[in-house]
């Protein structure tokens, strides 16, 4: 859990920067939204090698143990998001420093792809079988935490004032993730592996090439569980990323309205996120993962409609609403869900795939798609909610198709391998 709190803290302190600074200090020969728009594409790089990292943690996660990728995968985020805060902007280096900006988010992106599958992983493997839901959420935690804790920096930074916080002060909240990294390793460090996994490494069933079993044996519901995560993936991204710009730049709000209605929302994301997993292991994970796409859907036009109104009461509802009643539903059974599809040979990686594969199309880049769409639409949100409302229908869709695992086996393979012939 504390690991994850450190990764998700750097990804989404990236976030929030590339909608308050990044748009101008790195990308200053476009005007604000479209400077903010290429940021984004920035943004969404780090998820394009999110898969990278998926498949090369995964694959040496299943073969070598989960501990040891998960200290290389924490070194590797937190050096990443170390060395942002060194970086000279464009007025100093001119177009090298947007490049190296684009290298430093990809492999924060290498990271975070190894880190989610082998965090949940430790955690469901070590699980109690009939609590395994709750356990496994407790990684998932990390979210609303690292979103807290990074919302809560460029508060701090942004205390000495705009001119300052784009001149200098944005730099501080990157730099001290170095001392966050510190103590994660201090704790991780003393983690053991899972039993399981020992267990597939004294009966020699290691995958030789996990990926492509992964494909070869379960390829319908690796796809199925991809377009699951399509809905709490988008909504994520588009509550705590898009929000800041069209808050501050669409409807000319200070942007302080909108983090604060962040660190509210992670408050009550962090309450959610536990709860469905404990729920999931009573009820079943579809109908918790189904809950929370739909209330991401059905809400989607109000919320919008509430953060139109600019009052702040109301954008604090609606970022909540979404945030953490809809996404981080969601988020609370989907580390077990996605572990129970897969058996422990080979379960990194298949996870992995799953997670970073289905962001891609989905959130990687929809804080880019809705700042067009509300571009291209004059400056209107209901294109926007119109989004979320398709990819919560894709979720569900898939979801009707893919199988209840709380009730079968997990310790070894949960949906057995079709025949080949």
């Amino acid at each position: 859990m504390i690991g994850s709190v450190i990764e998700w803290y750097d990804f989404f302190l990236y976030a929030t920067m590339a909608a308050l600074v990044f748009n101008s200090e790195f990308f200053p020969s476009f005007d604000a939204l479209t400077g903010t728009l290429v940021a984004f594409g920035t943004f969404a790089a780090g998820f394009v090698t999110r898969p990278i990292g998926g498949l090369i943690f995964g694959h040496y996660g299943d073969r070598l143990g989960r501990k040891k990728m998960l200290v290389i995968t924490m070194m590797v985020m937190g050096g990443s998001t170390f060395a942002m805060g060194l970086l000279p902007t464009y007025d100093s280096i001119g177009v090298l420093a947007p490049v190296i900006l684009l290298v430093l988010r990809m492999l924060q992106g290498i990271g975070l792809g190894g880190e989610w599958g082998g965090a949940s992983i430790l955690t469901f493997e070590h699980a109690p079988k009939h609590r395994r839901g709750l356990f496994s959420s407790w990684p998932q935690t990390g979210v609303p935490i690292g979103l807290l804790l990074s919302t809560l920096a460029v508060n701090g930074a942004g205390a000495f004032g705009d001119e300052a916080l784009v001149a200098w002060a944005w730099r501080l909240p990157f730099l001290f993730s170095v001392v966050l990294v510190a103590v994660g390793l201090f704790v991780r460090l003393r983690v053991s592996e899972p039993p399981v996994f020992e267990k597939v490494v004294e009966s020699g069933t290691r995958a030789k090439v996990p990926f492509i079993e992964v494909f070869r044996t379960y390829p319908k519901i690796t796809l199925l569980a991809m377009g699951t995560r399509f809905c709490e993936s988008l909504v994520f991204n588009v509550y705590n990323a898009f929000i800041l710009t069209y808050t501050t730049l669409v409807l000319g709000l200070p942007k302080d309205i909108a983090l604060n209605g962040l660190l509210i929302a992670s408050v009550v994301g962090f309450a959610i996120i536990p709860i469905g997993g404990r729920v999931s292991d009573r009820i079943g994970r579809r109908p918790v993962l189904a809950i929370g796409a739909l209330i991401s859907g059905v809400s989607a036009f109000p919320v919008f409609a509430m953060i139109d109104t600019g009052s702040t009461p109301l954008i604090w509802a609606g970022i909540v609403i979404g945030w953490a009643f809809g996404a981080c539903t969601m988020f609370g059974p989907e580390a077990a869900f996605f572990a129970e599809l897969y058996p422990a040979r080979v379960r990194y990686t298949g996870m992995s795939i799953v997670y970073q594969l289905g962001v891609l199309p989905s959130g990687a880049i929809a804080p880019a798609v809705s700042t067009a769409l509300v571009e291209g639409s004059g400056g209107a949100s209901w294109p926007v909610a119109l989004y979320v409302v398709v990819f919560a229908a894709i979720a569900l869709l898939a979801l009707a198709f893919t199988p209840e695992t709380s009730r079968l086996n997990r310790d070894e393979a949960v949906l057995p391998a079709p025949s080949r012939s």
